[in-house]
């Protein structure tokens, strides 16, 4: 970290290279510490230079000091040319082991060896050049003071005795003393070396931290600035600065408030930051008008920031360009309406749709009712009653003579007789067909009023016969049928009348017939079936299915069965199977469909409740 022109210590970065000089501070006190022992030990070196003249062995002690300042020297210049401080440091501290076991060797003085500067070794030398390389250093001048020392003068010299004795106790507890110091110097510096790893990480994660949300700030095209509690800006990102300045005409500036001071627009953010604040989220919509006449509209947000205590420190604005989006709504809502119109005049055209197919069934049926009439009636026998009543009229001068005696008019009385019973089984049969004409037409006409009442809350409900209004489908049915070579088989359950709505139930009934007929008219085989089944479910619901035996249906194709406008056949329109099921869901039921493959059928089955939901 850089220091200040005055500081006191700047005279020793003389002493030190570019890359050093550039180094962490906790590396910069090492360096300096190492520059002041190196000058106190060249100054040491100095002073007994001085007073070699009147020392016991200047011829001993001249050339030690000499090696010793000139080791100090050239670790002292190794400073300047050298990026680390590793060479140094070693060279200091083996430097001052040497003298410390040259003076200990020298001295004449027993109790050298425990002199407390001895204490200065293990801890500048874990400090200077680490734990390990510290203890190479101490470890050896340690054993010599506990060791070598005393014996030289006590197995080596005349020391004797409690002298004796005292001289080992000070020197082991002296050599223990240096390795206490080494282990707290060594746990010193694990703590410290610890602690500034973790400094240096967390520093690393919150630069990149920093780094992260200054690039996800300056990368957003939103428009970014956050303030302090006077407004004034603390960070204001790219997009806000180019904003601001095509708005006021300069860039916002750190330090200085957003706007001029008693400036309007000052006041009402002041009134903003109030609201934010207080809890309650503000937001707004400028639009702003440029030279050009074009308009901008901007969203703006203020997200309030707030200390530990609970204190606003300040805030956040955030603002983003809204126009595109505005734009965009009001498309948006323009073709909604037109979806709405396009989709009003679909559901027109489906009730079209949907009317016309469930008249055109049961015209097909109506149509089918008028041909048995017309074949019943060319096969009538009313022309043999008229030209028996003109045989009656022509005698009827002789009419007892000629009932007698003529073998004409003796048959005609039987012949009579079977012409009267023949044209009361015709009438019968034509009455018949005429009801079946009339239930179609009313059918027809439920259909025409049921789609003109679209808005009408419930349909009309009747106790129906479900049996009898089959039977009638079926009846609809049956000349084109039994033309086809179809065999029809019934399989009712014994079932009371049920309440719905007849109308959509024959036409969903007559839908399924007509699908059925026309898949088996498509069949190539001989043995050609139509099955219809009526059964009581739990829950009181009806089931009816229409089975055939015919080409069945695709399994891709089944999902799709019941969408509008889908269909397979050539000329198929794909509507009838669509508004059967509507009606199905219309009435409370479903209507589905099954087929085991192709060649192989289906069944359509109309699940229904017996009773209306209103009446449940």
């Amino acid at each position: 970290m850089p220091e200040t022109a005055q500081s006191p210590w700047r005279w020793m970065d003389g002493f030190l290279s570019p890359e050093l000089k550039r180094v962490p501070p906790e590396e910069m006190g090492r360096a300096r510490l190492l520059i002041v022992i190196t000058l106190v030990l060249m100054l040491f070196d100095g002073m007994i230079l001085l007073f070699l003249p009147v020392s016991p062995q200047p011829w001993v002690h001249g050339p030690v000091i000499l090696m010793s300042l000139g080791a100090n020297g050239v670790a002292l210049g190794l400073l300047r040319r050298r990026s680390t401080l590793d060479v140094s440091a070693t060279l200091v501290c083996a430097t001052m082991a040497a003298m410390l076991v040259f003076t200990l060797s020298t001295s004449q003085w027993s109790a050298s060896a425990s002199h407390a500067a001895i204490t200065l070794l293990p801890a500048l030398s874990v400090y200077l050049i680490g734990p390990r390389a510290g203890l190479l250093i101490t470890l050896p001048v340690a054993l010599f003071i506990a060791v070598i020392h005393p014996l030289r003068f006590t197995l080596w010299g005349d020391l004797r005795g409690p002298e004796a004795v005292r001289l080992w106790m000070m020197n082991v507890s002296a050599a223990f003393c240096m390795g206490c110091l080494w282990v707290v110097s060594w746990l010193h510096s694990s703590a410290r070396r610890k602690a500034h790893q973790a400094r240096e990480q967390a520093l690393r994660t919150l630069r990149e931290s920093e780094h992260k949300l200054h690039t996800l700030i300056e990368n957003t095209d939103d428009l970014v600035c956050s303030l302090d509690v006077e407004g004034r800006v603390l960070v204001v990102n790219s997009a806000m600065r180019k904003a601001y300045r095509i708005r006021e005409g300069r860039e916002p500036v750190p330090g200085e408030p957003l706007f001029p001071r008693g400036s309007a627009k000052l006041a009402a953010l002041g009134r903003m930051m109030a609201q934010s604040f207080s809890g309650r989220g503000v937001r707004r919509e400028d639009t702003f008008v440029h030279a050009d006449g074009r308009h901008e509209t901007v969203e703006v947000s203020f997200k309030p920031m707030f200390g530990e205590d609970g204190q606003p420190l300040g805030l956040t604005l955030f603002a983003r360009n809204i126009t595109e989006r505005k734009a965009a709504e009001a498309k948006l809502s323009e073709v909604h309406r037109t979806l709405l119109d396009v989709s009003r005049k679909a559901g027109m055209a489906e009730a079209i749709t949907g009317l016309l197919h469930n008249v055109g069934n049961t015209l097909n049926s109506v149509n089918v009712s008028v041909h048995l009439v017309t074949e019943r009636l060319r096969a009538s026998r009313v022309g043999g009653l008229a030209r028996a009543v003109e045989l009656l009229h022509a005698h009827r001068g002789s009419l007892a003579a000629f009932l007698e005696r003529d073998p004409r008019g003796q048959q005609l009385s039987a012949y009579l007789v079977a012409v009267s019973s023949q044209l009361v089984e015709e009438q019968r049969a034509l009455l018949a067909e005429q009801d079946t004409l009339a239930h179609a037409l009313e059918h027809v006409k439920s259909i025409i009023s049921t789609q003109q009442q679209h808005a009408r809350v419930s349909a009309p409900v009747e106790r129906v016969s479900v049996t009898q209004l089959i039977d009638d489908a079926l009846r609809l049915h049956a000349v084109p049928l039994e033309r086809a070579g179809v065999e029809i088989r019934r399989q009712y359950d014994a079932l009371p009348e049920v309440m719905l709505d007849r109308h959509k139930l024959l036409q969903i009934v007559l839908n399924l017939l007509s699908n059925a007929r026309q898949a088996l008219l498509d069949t190539p085989h001989s043995d050609k079936r139509l099955t219809v089944r009526i059964a009581a479910r739990p829950e009181e619901r009806l089931l009816i299915q229409v089975t055939d035996n015919g080409p069945g249906i695709s399994p891709e194709h089944l999902p799709r069965i019941f969408t509008q406008g889908f269909t397979t056949k050539k000329d198929g329109h794909g509507f009838g199977l669509h508004t059967s099921a509507l009606a199905a869901l219309e009435m409370d039921g479903t209507l589905t469909c099954d087929s085991p493959g192709p060649g192989q059928g289906a069944t359509f089955t109309i699940d229904l409740p017996m009773q209306p939901p209103s009446a449940r």
